[in-house]
């Protein structure tokens, strides 16, 4: 199961996940995320991945839909929170990351 805590503040979209990002929930991103990031031209996009237990290729296909979509609105998306058992999964996405969401929003207002 996957909850999903969004914030947007100060021109940032924050997505925070909690559980399993996988073949079964991916299509929250999908259906839920990527419409709102669409229709409301979201530009940076911070996806907290702190509390995620478990991830598969399905949900990394997902973050990397939430990544086109923000770079057609000609945005970034940031990475936050990576477990040492997703970082080699996520490396090959090419997107930036940091330990915290107080360091990317550091990163982001300078």
């Amino acid at each position: 199961m996957l909850k999903m805590d969004l914030e947007y503040e100060r021109g940032i979209f924050f997505i925070r996940l909690d559980g399993t990002l996988n073949r079964k929930s991916s299509y929250k991103l999908n259906n839920y995320i990527i419409p709102v990031i669409k229709k409301h031209h979201l530009k940076r996009v911070i996806i907290n991945l702190e509390n995620l237990k478990e991830i598969d290729n399905t949900g990394i296909n997902a973050i990397l839909n939430v990544k086109c979509t923000t770079r057609c609105n000609k945005g970034h998306i940031y990475l936050c929170g990576i477990k040492k058992d997703f970082e080699l999964s996520l490396k090959h996405l090419h997107i930036k990351t940091k330990t915290t969401e107080g360091e990317l929003v550091n990163l982001i207002e300078v």
